[in-house]
């Protein structure tokens, strides 16, 4: 989108023709993609909440879950992007995690200086039984949206994060 469509002409009494930035209550909190991404977002954490509990799990530690269910071998620096967090955080969260004996650490073959984080059979356990909470929790999100939609959607959010991405990865 041309961020331009969304400004508003100046009216005919303003000589130079400039165009103004529109006010956010011009726009609509209901036009405003970053607020509605904000609120999909924390509210799909709301609701895992709850059978997260449930399985001794914070919403951090699902995310590393599923992160290192799909991509083993991965840093910290490297999880904490994909997990949407401060990597102190993330390594606090991975200590205990490891104290648990859901995640491992592992110095990378070749390079002595890198440490790897990988699922246990313990954490591959508990990932097996949060996806299916996860995977309920996403046919609620896109009740009604065609294949179509899906991957229109999709293909238009990870043209967003590439737009922002601050990292190789």
């Amino acid at each position: 989108m041309d961020m331009k469509s969304m400004a508003f002409p100046e009216t005919t009494a303003d000589s130079d023709r400039t165009e103004r930035v529109p006010s956010l209550g011009e726009i609509g909190l209901d036009h405003f993609a970053p607020y509605l991404i904000n609120r999909i977002s924390a509210r799909w954490n709301t609701d895992l909440q709850g059978e997260l509990k449930e399985l001794g799990l914070t919403t951090l530690q699902m995310r590393v879950l599923a992160i290192l269910s799909v991509m083993g071998g991965s840093t910290v620096n490297e999880v904490a992007v994909f997990a949407v967090t401060e990597q102190s955080t993330m390594s606090r969260t991975l200590d205990g995690m490891e104290r648990d004996g859901l995640v491992r650490r592992k110095n990378r073959p070749g390079d002595m200086r890198v440490r790897e984080l990988h699922l246990t059979e313990k954490g591959r356990e508990a990932f097996r039984l949060v996806w299916p909470v996860m995977h309920e929790s996403l046919g609620k999100l896109f009740d009604g949206f065609s294949d179509a939609e899906y991957e229109m959607l999709i293909g238009l959010l990870t043209r967003m994060l590439s737009n922002i991405r601050q990292h190789d990865f």
